[in-house]
C-alpha cells in the first residue's frame, strides 16, 4: 500500500538555522532519500516552497476566491512529502521516524486512496 508521509516543520526554525545546521539537515535528507530509493519503496517526493509563495483557492457560490498564503496560522507548515510503498501502517510509521524533521516537527502518515483512473 502507498502512504503519503507529510512533513510539517517550523519555517521560522528552518530560516534561523546556521549554515552548518542547514547543511547537516540537507545531508540527513539526502541519506534518507537514498535509503528509500535503494530499498525500492520511494514512489515520489518533493520539497515545497515556503508558505509565503502559496495561494489558497476557494469557490463559493460560483465565485473564485484566491488569497495569498495558507488558510490557517500554525506553528508548523507543510514543507514537503514522500510517497512510499509499505506493507502496512506499522512499516510506514517506521519509515516516517527516520525523516529528519521528525525530530523538531511532525510527520503525518496517511494512506493513499487507490482509485481506478479512466483510460
Amino acid at each position: 500500500m502507498r502512504y503519503a508521509l507529510l512533513i510539517y516543520a517550523s519555517e521560522q526554525d528552518w530560516a534561523n538555522q546556521s549554515e552548518e545546521q542547514a547543511q547537516t539537515q540537507f545531508q540527513d535528507y539526502m541519506a534518507f532519500t537514498k535509503d528509500i530509493v535503494d530499498r525500492g519503496i520511494m514512489r515520489s517526493g518533493e520539497a515545497l516552497q515556503p508558505t509565503a509563495t502559496a495561494t489558497t483557492v476557494r469557490v463559493r457560490d460560483g465565485e473564485t476566491l484566491s488569497t495569498d498564503g495558507p488558510f490557517a496560522e500554525t506553528k508548523e507548515q507543510l514543507g514537503g512529502f514522500y510517497v512510499v510503498e509499505a506493507k502496512d501502517l506499522d512499516e510506514a510509521i517506521e519509515i516516517a521516524t527516520r525523516i529528519p524533521d521528525v525530530r523538531g516537527g511532525s510527520i503525518e502518515v496517511r494512506p493513499v486512496m487507490e482509485m481506478d483512473m479512466p483510460s
